[in-house]
C-alpha cells in the first residue's frame, strides 16, 4: 500500500498516531511519502521507505490514501497537496472537534488495520474556486477551497455592500460585515454559526450566507453547485478581505470576484460507521435532550 502522511506540527499524539503506522505489521509493504516538516524531525530507526514531500508536484495518483493527522485546520490544508490527483484523504483527529477529521486516538489500532487493509469508503465533495487572474492573487496560490469562500470588511466597522450577481443575473446586493460562499463541507462550520443550514454531502448545493446583514430579510440562499457567482464590494474603506478557508488576502474595492466549481471534486475517505449524519448526531449534539 503506498500511504501519504501530513500534520502541520509533530507532538506526541501526532508522533502516536506516525508510529502506529510504522510499527504495524503491514508496513513492511507499504510505501510512505511523509510531509517535508514532518519526516524531517521523525525519529524512527527503522527501514521502511520513506519520501519526504513539500508541494502536490511530489505526490502521483498511485497513493492509495493521504492521513491528515491533526484537527479539521489541518484536513483543510491537504487540498494544496492532493489537487486534482484523486488522493482519497482520511483524518485522524488529534485535536477538539474533528468534524473533517473524525477517527478518535483511542480507536487508533482499529483504525490502522482498516486502512491497511483498505476497508474504507470514499466519498466526493464539491470544491469551489476563484478566478485569481482578476484579483492579482500570488501566482503560486491554490485558488480553490474545501470550506468555504468569503468577502469581508476590513479596517473599518462599517458594513460593506456586496454587490451578487448569479449566472450573469443580478441577485441582492448584501450591506452587511460580509458573504460567505459556503459548499455542503463548509456548511458545519463559518455558515453555520452565521445561520446558514447544514447541507447533505452529495447535494449538489452550495449556500451564500451573508455576515450580520442590515436587512433581516437577507436570508442564506441554497443554490446548486454549478451556479457561476460573481461579487463586488464597495464601502468606505478602499480594501476588503477575501479568504479561501484559512488563506486571508486584502482585495481592493470594485474587483470583479467569480466563484465556480472546477472540474474535480475533493475525495474523503471514511470508515462505514464514520458517516456525515453520525458526525452530525455526535458533534452537534443532534436528538440529545438533558431532559430525557
Amino acid at each position: 500500500m503506498v500511504l501519504a502522511l501530513f500534520s502541520q506540527e509533530i507532538n506526541e499524539s501526532v508522533n502516536d498516531v506516525i508510529q502506529s503506522f510504522f510499527i504495524s505489521k503491514f508496513s513492511k509493504e507499504s510505501k510512505f511519502y511523509v510531509e517535508k516538516k514532518l519526516y524531517d524531525q521523525l525519529a524512527f530507526d527503522g527501514d521502511l521507505e520513506l519520501i519526504p514531500f513539500n508541494k502536490s508536484k511530489d505526490l502521483d495518483s498511485s497513493i492509495d490514501l493521504l492521513v491528515s493527522i491533526g484537527g479539521d485546520g489541518t484536513f483543510l490544508r491537504t487540498i494544496e497537496y492532493v489537487r486534482d490527483l484523486n488522493i482519497p484523504v482520511m483524518g485522524i483527529n488529534t485535536g477538539n472537534l474533528g468534524f473533517l477529521a473524525t477517527i478518535k486516538k483511542e480507536n487508533l489500532d482499529q483504525a490502522v488495520e482498516k486502512i491497511y487493509n483498505k476497508k474504507f469508503k470514499v466519498e466526493n465533495r464539491s470544491v469551489i474556486k476563484v478566478n485569481s487572474e482578476e484579483i492579482g492573487l500570488p501566482k503560486n496560490l491554490f485558488p480553490y477551497a474545501l470550506n468555504e469562500i468569503s468577502v469581508v470588511r476590513k479596517d473599518t466597522t462599517s458594513m460593506i455592500n456586496i454587490k451578487t450577481s448569479l449566472d450573469g443575473n443580478h441577485l441582492n446586493s448584501y450591506w452587511a460585515d460580509g458573504l460567505i460562499i459556503s459548499t455542503p463541507t463548509g456548511s458545519t462550520g463559518y455558515s453555520l454559526s452565521c445561520g446558514g443550514p447544514v447541507i447533505s454531502p452529495s447535494s449538489g448545493s452550495l449556500v451564500l450566507t451573508p455576515i450580520s446583514p442590515h436587512n433581516l430579510n437577507a436570508r442564506p440562499l441554497v443554490i446548486s453547485d454549478e451556479t457561476k457567482i460573481e461579487l463586488s464590494v464597495s464601502g468606505r474603506e478602499e480594501k476588503h478581505l477575501l479568504s479561501i478557508d484559512s488563506n486571508i488576502f486584502t482585495v481592493q474595492n470594485q474587483t470583479k470576484i467569480t466563484i465556480e466549481k472546477p472540474n474535480f471534486d475533493f475525495k474523503i475517505a471514511h470508515f462505514s460507521n464514520n458517516n456525515f449524519y453520525k458526525t452530525l448526531k455526535e458533534k452537534l449534539l443532534w436528538g440529545k435532550d438533558k431532559r430525557n
